[in-house]
């Protein structure tokens, strides 16, 4: 097994943020899997399909193109939302749970490690990972960052409106039945509420970088 950096947390806390620089720092693989949920997402929706439909959604997932990660298509409302509902179906969290497995066993590029963000990275697909963060941040100011996200897109919406769903998109994760958001009982939890994304980068960096060097060195003894 590679060496695994977890980072889960609510949406728009600004781990994935967090993850891809940390990424960056150690040189490790890097993959969002919200992004795999947002891909399998918007293939249900160009398909004319119904997100809440476990035979869709299915399909969706079966026909995720990785290619289109980058596409700031996954990151409207609408799929945002759609997502959650795929996501919350045992099926498709099966269909992509040895995508992502494998991703961390054998990260790309023979790298020495791998950094994953999501909901349920620490407590579901790498229970076992070398160090684990879970970053949250007030309902009001993760709503305020997705604003400015969407308005830098040329998206705009009612700020009100987008704390409704941050707020609903939150009590979707933490009570679904398959693979709830919830924090590792070993992660360390980064409250991002007060901090701009260097300091919380510096934060997350100061919480796993003692486990991260440790596992680095006893891979080279080794």
């Amino acid at each position: 097994m590679s060496i695994v950096i977890a980072v889960d947390g609510t949406a728009a806390s600004g781990k994935g943020t967090l993850a891809k620089r940390l990424a960056r720092h150690f040189n490790f693989a890097h993959m969002d899997s919200g992004a795999l949920y947002r891909l399998a997402a918007l293939a249900v929706l160009e398909a004319g399909g119904d997100p809440s439909n476990e035979a869709d959604a299915l399909r969706g997932a079966r026909a995720i193109d990785l290619t289109r990660a980058g596409d700031s298509a996954i990151r409207t409302d609408a799929v945002g939302r759609a997502a959650s509902q795929v996501a919350a179906m045992p099926a498709v969290r099966t269909a992509l749970h040895d995508f992502q497995t494998a991703f961390l066993e054998n990260p790309p590029g023979h790298s020495s490690g791998a950094v994953m963000d999501g909901r349920d990275i620490g407590t579901v697909i790498a229970p076992n990972a070398t160090a684990k963060l879970f970053v949250d941040a007030a309902p009001e100011v993760r709503a305020r960052r997705r604003w400015l996200e969407l308005k830098a897109m040329g998206i705009e919406r009612d700020p009100a409106g987008l704390l409704a769903e941050i707020v609903a998109r939150d009590h979707a994760d933490r009570t679904r039945q398959v693979s709830p958001l919830k924090q590792a009982l070993d992660a360390s939890l980064l409250d991002t509420t007060s901090l701009d994304i260097d300091a919380a980068f510096a934060a997350a960096l100061a919480l796993v970088k003692a486990k991260i060097e440790d596992a680095l060195k006893a891979r080279q003894r080794g």
